[in-house]
């Protein structure tokens, strides 16, 4: 754009009309109102540039350069039926109004969370159907993926598990030490430990890195088969691949989890008592009296009888995800993200409405 005049140059194809659409919309309110076209730079174009061109200019402009213009005679013929089609008037863009335009976001969001939920509630049936067919049927039972999926999923998972959960109890303890000294009640900090990692730190931590660990696994394993069309292999032998990828890959998460969040609690209590032994002066010894006489079993089943419904979603979500790439590696990543991100948040979503479930009950 130089002075009155609009210089269209390049390639003006459907390929480019994202970014051209873009600069035409920057452009608003810039460009004069009466512009003079030089089309003699214009490129390769087709119908959905000159559209942009006419709603940029307006009809009448384009009109009138096209006699001046140095352009082959099927590119002014294109030209001058657009023109001819497009109603006259310079582009303008459309005028949103904020209200709606945020009602419409959360919409969009509403009916895309309202969609993941259908398609999650109808792959868990489909899950539990397939589950509840092969069970009686021990000739369909498939050990060795079940095996390697507990090993990947259990066996490989616990140093990491028992590192964090043991870190996070000695953090517990120097805080509750910290906060109930001024009280003259640090003795409690063995109640604040024991307790918390009984009920809720065991479970919930072991969960969530299963849900970063192993159901991004599962995501980008199915996801991978999908995109080398593995899955469409196993349908044409006629073979069900709920019955062969998910299945084993949700029981062998439904074990593990288990065994992770008691590896869990008990180091998350050793972090504990290390620290009360080095900086209350509670000696280990001490330190279980208290736990065996002031923490109820009760704790102790509350916590893990959360870890099989966990594992649960955390298998059934990565391997959903999995099935829903779409054929690129870029779709494979997209549903590795995804599948994290919904496990974790229904991993902490069930965990507060079962503590408020809990906590209501009196347990």
């Amino acid at each position: 754009m130089e002075g009155a005049a609009l210089v269209i140059s390049g390639d003006w194809t459907l390929r480019h009309y994202g970014s051209l659409n873009q600069l035409i919309r920057g452009l608003h309110g810039k460009s004069p109102s009466n512009p003079t076209l030089d089309l003699d730079c214009l490129g390769h174009i087709d119908t959905a540039g000159a559209s942009l061109i006419a709603k940029l200019a307006g009809s009448t402009a384009l009109v009138q350069a096209l006699d001046s213009a140095d352009l082959a005679e099927e590119q002014k013929a294109l030209l001058d039926a657009v023109a001819a089609a497009v109603p006259e008037g310079q582009f303008q863009p459309p005028k949103i109004n904020p209200v709606a335009g945020f009602l419409a976001d959360v919409g969009q969001k509403v009916t895309s969370i309202s969609r993941l939920t259908w398609q999650l509630s109808g792959f868990i049936g489909e899950t539990l159907a397939t589950l509840f067919y092969i069970l009686p049927r021990p000739g369909r039972w498939r050990f060795t993926p079940f095996v390697a999926a507990v090993h990947d999923t259990g066996l490989n998972a616990l140093p990491i598990v028992a590192l964090l959960t043991f870190l996070v109890g000695a953090v517990v303890a120097f805080l509750g030490a910290t906060v109930l000294e001024d009280f003259g009640a640090t003795i409690y900090t063995v109640n604040l430990v024991a307790f918390s990692f009984l009920r809720e730190f065991g479970v919930l931590l072991a969960a969530i890195l299963l849900a970063g660990r192993t159901a991004s696994s599962f995501t980008a394993q199915i996801g991978a088969m999908k995109v080398n069309e593995e899955l469409d292999a196993i349908r044409t032998l006629g073979l069900n691949p709920v019955e062969l990828l998910v299945v084993p890959r949700v029981l062998a998460m439904m074990l593990s989890l288990p065994v992770l969040t008691f590896i869990g609690m008990i180091s998350g209590m050793v972090g504990g008592a290390v620290v009360c032994a080095l900086v209350l002066d509670i000696p280990p010894s001490q330190f279980m009296a208290i736990v065996e006489r002031d923490i109820a079993l009760k704790h102790f089943l509350v916590g893990i009888g959360k870890a099989p419904v966990f594992a649960f979603l955390i298998a059934v979500i990565g391997c959903l995800e999995g099935f829903k790439v779409a054929g690129s590696a870029q779709s494979v990543g997209e549903h590795t993200t995804s599948s994290v991100v919904q496990s974790i948040f229904m991993v902490i979503l069930l965990d507060s409405v079962a503590a408020l479930f809990f906590m209501e009950m009196g347990w």
